[in-house]
């Protein structure tokens, strides 16, 4: 029984054994199982190991039992979307607007959350299938959104059928935080500082650890065993630089701060910098970027095992990465490029990335992406990609 379900959730990606599958079956043979609801308990009990493939296990089970659509590659769910008609709006306020059949005066007198946040309301209010033409959701037509429809970056939106209580349950979607793909969010904190704690260092234990000691010794029933420790000055030096200088990069920037806040603990030193695109002269201490200037060439001071942690988009005008004048500063101008820039901080510091909130599967379509991938090793702020990062941060010269 169910042989078609254990393939599609493996298909699907979900890691589940065919031992598992049998105690699945054991657990049907002794008629623990009753109804639909049942199965839907056990089966995720038994198969699913991990929280982070409960969100993918509910879409396969109300795929297999009521139709609904799989996650598709194409597809994104209704946040992602609004983020995704935000960068739409960014590039083409006219278009999007005409799109939505608004106003763009009433558009650009909103911030970048209001803006999502409008966006949500908009995909949510539509109540009804809307075929053809230029708005709303529907199949074919040239909605920003949609399904079988054209619009340059156009993204798919899928129905289900919600009849039966369990693929109710399935299709809440209440395990989507855990799934660890997209974009950071705040819920997922905890899970990103696990993959932060990853780095602490490798030293020396010269440090006496009396209470550890003491146990020791009276499990040994009086025999003197020393445990030692690293001391904390071996602990980690790290920088933060953000991309503070546009809406694009605004939802990710409180999240970021306080993700590397609270891991303060695991370094034995953290300093916050930032940047609007890229970096050129100098790095900033204050948000505003005016105040607290620190130049670039400065960097070469310090040591040169600090940690580097690039955060942004890393999407601009080729120019602003390419010519020795591409910064709109002035006092920036110095007659080297943004990329030597760059170059020199990735050789000043050998241990150095680069996390980038836009999905990776984007980045090809942006050129300064790539250019910048060519520098820095590139992850996606998420939680896999913030566990590649740390790896990588993490290997020896």
């Amino acid at each position: 029984m169910f042989i078609d379900f254990f393939y599609t959730l493996k298909n699907a990606g979900v890691p589940v054994s065919p031992t598992a599958f049998l105690t699945l079956h054991k657990a049907l043979g002794k008629g623990l199982v009753h109804s639909l609801d049942d199965f839907y308990v056990t089966a995720r009990s038994v198969l699913v190991k991990s929280e982070r493939y409960f969100d993918l296990f509910d879409q396969v089970f109300a795929h297999h039992f009521e139709g609904a659509e799989l996650p598709d590659a194409e597809g994104v769910e209704v946040d992602e979307m609004a983020r995704a008609l935000l960068e739409e709006w960014l590039k083409n306020p006219e278009l999007l607007a005409k799109a939505l059949d608004v106003d763009e005066s009433e558009l650009s007198d909103l911030t970048p959350e209001e803006l999502i946040d409008y966006f949500k309301e908009r995909l949510k209010e539509q109540t009804e299938a809307h075929h053809g033409g230029n708005k709303w959701i529907g199949a074919g037509g040239t909605s920003p959104v949609g399904h079988s429809g054209y619009h340059p970056g156009g993204m798919r939106v899928g129905g289900v059928s919600r009849n039966k209580s369990a693929v109710k349950v399935a299709m809440d979607r209440r395990y989507k935080d855990y799934s660890l793909e997209g974009p950071l969010t705040p819920s997922m904190m905890n899970e990103a500082l696990k993959r932060l704690r990853n780095m602490v260092p490798a030293g020396p234990k010269d440090r006496v650890n009396l209470d550890e000691t003491l146990y020791q010794t009276m499990k040994n029933a009086g025999e003197i065993e020393i445990i030692f420790e690293r001391s904390l000055k071996d602990r980690l030096k790290v920088i933060l630089a953000i991309d503070n200088g546009g809406w694009s990069m605004d939802p990710y920037i409180p999240m970021v701060q306080t993700l590397f806040n609270y891991a303060r603990a695991q370094f034995k030193e953290i300093k916050t910098f930032f940047f609007h695109n890229t970096v050129y002269d100098y790095i900033y201490e204050d948000p505003a970027r005016y105040k607290k200037p620190r130049k670039v060439s400065d960097m070469a001071r310090l040591d040169s095992e600090t940690r580097l942690i690039m955060v942004g988009d890393a999407s601009m005008a080729p120019y602003e990465l390419m010519t020795a004048d591409g910064s709109i500063h002035i006092e920036e101008r110095s007659g080297r490029s943004s990329l030597e820039q760059l170059r020199f901080l990735s050789e000043t510091f050998p241990h150095s990335v680069w996390l980038n909130p836009v999905p990776e599967r984007m980045w090809r379509y942006t050129q300064t992406v790539s250019m910048i991938r060519r520098i820095f090793p590139m992850f996606e702020l998420s939680i896999d990609g913030l566990e590649g990062a740390v790896a990588r941060l993490m290997e020896k010269s």
